[in-house]
């Protein structure tokens, strides 16, 4: 693979970095202001759809898409490092249209959507007019196995019926939210990954009810959230029916591919953001009359946090690469290793960097501590470390022609 990056990418980089530089990083307090205290949950920080503004006036605009007719026509080797950047701050995908879960219920609107689904939703999502949910974990299920979910899809006639109980859905408090991607059951008797459908629910469909925001490590991330979200006899067209009943496990698959390697660059954004902030308080602090810059234990942080990041920014476009050349299929052991080694070593860097904050490093003064939470749920989010593992073991196992 080719390590040297594009004049094309080059340009994108220096472009999206002096966006971050100049509106993003100085904003993000602005961000927090802007949420109304008492509901914060009611409205969206003004903020956000003036950032938006200027990246579309600019050309920064829904760069995750590959698909030149809808996006910038970036492969997943040349977006990577842009995600990177903008995952330095919590509010930078969503300045640009480049935020979870958006970006991965574009793709499947973009690849898997029929031309009314696209007009209807594709379109305004986009534009950054609304937002969507992906709603598929369930409170009563382990669904890190997703054979597990129990939601029913049942066919009615003209009408799809949707019963069932999600949480994590993370978006659906937004009031931009309008539309959800729902997996559930439609044939508990086909085969085991022929069973699971996903379909198009408006959020305003009767029978819907938005339960809650969960919270990480008491962080709610409004107005976005984490939604649990009971369906009660929520009837959609059948129209609604994405790509085919029984095909929910093969739009996951082409949608998780993309979505993990933009899951991993943003972590890595988020090591180097840390990695910073810790260099310049070392420099700015003293204790037993010296600097912390000069204590030997520092910098053993600072070697090893460079290292790690290197480490995992290497294998990610690695990922990103082989996806590109011989496909999500063939590349499936390296995005398995990349979802573990991301967030994890974005947590030994934030994790280091609030040792060296002391504790200045727990609170909301700095993004230490919101940068740490948000890396801790990755490590369970689009599947455990537990799995991927499993997942990268078996295919040492195929090598060597062993049965498990």
């Amino acid at each position: 693979m080719e390590f040297e990056y594009s004049n094309k990418v080059k340009d994108y980089q220096a472009k999206i970095s002096e966006f971050m530089d100049e509106y993003v990083y100085p904003n993000e307090k602005v961000y927090e202001e802007q949420l109304d205290k008492n509901n914060p949950f009611s409205k969206v920080p003004p903020i956000i759809e003036e950032l938006k503004q200027k990246a579309k006036e600019r050309g920064l605009w829904n760069l995750f898409l590959p698909e030149a007719e809808y996006g910038a026509g970036l492969t997943n080797m040349e977006y990577a490092p842009l995600c990177e950047i903008m995952g330095r701050s919590a509010i930078g995908p969503e300045a640009f249209n480049c935020s979870a879960p958006d970006t991965g219920n574009m793709e499947v609107l973009a690849r898997y959507g029929t031309d009314d689904q696209k007009e209807k939703w594709l379109k305004p999502l986009l534009n950054g007019e609304i937002r969507s949910v992906f709603s598929m974990t369930e409170p009563g299920v382990a669904s890190s196995d997703a054979t597990n979910i129990s939601t029913s899809i049942v066919r009615d006639g003209d009408e799809y019926v949707i019963n069932g109980t999600k949480w994590w859905s993370s978006g659906a408090t937004d009031p931009r939210c309008k539309i959800a991607i729902v997996m559930g059951k439609n044939d508990p008797n086909a085969p085991r990954h022929k069973q699971q459908s996903m379909i198009l629910v408006p959020l305003d469909t009767p029978g819907i009810t938005i339960k809650r925001s969960t919270s990480v490590f008491g962080y709610e991330h409004p107005p976005i959230g984490h939604a649990e979200i009971e369906y009660k006899d929520v009837r959609v067209p059948a129209s609604n029916m994405l790509l085919g009943e029984g095909r929910g496990f093969e739009i996951a698959q082409g949608r998780l591919g993309p979505g993990r390697i933009h899951h991993c660059m943003r972590s890595i954004g988020a090591a180097e953001r840390a990695l910073e902030l810790m260099v310049k308080r070392v420099q700015e602090r003293e204790a037993f009359g010296k600097k912390l810059a000069d204590q030997g234990v520092i910098q053993q942080w600072i070697a090893d946090s460079r290292i790690e990041i290197e480490q995992a920014r290497l294998l990610t476009l690695k990922a990103a690469y082989m996806m590109d050349t011989v496909g999500n299929k063939e590349a499936k052991a390296e995005i398995a290793m990349i979802k573990v080694v991301a967030p994890n070593i974005a947590l030994n860097v934030v994790d280091r960097a609030i040792q060296a904050f002391g504790a200045a490093g727990v609170t909301s003064d700095f993004p230490l501590a919101s940068m740490y939470a948000d890396q801790r749920i990755l490590r369970i989010g689009d599947g455990p470390d537990e799995v991927h593992r499993r997942a990268i073991a078996r295919e040492e196992f195929k090598k060597q022609n062993v049965r498990v």
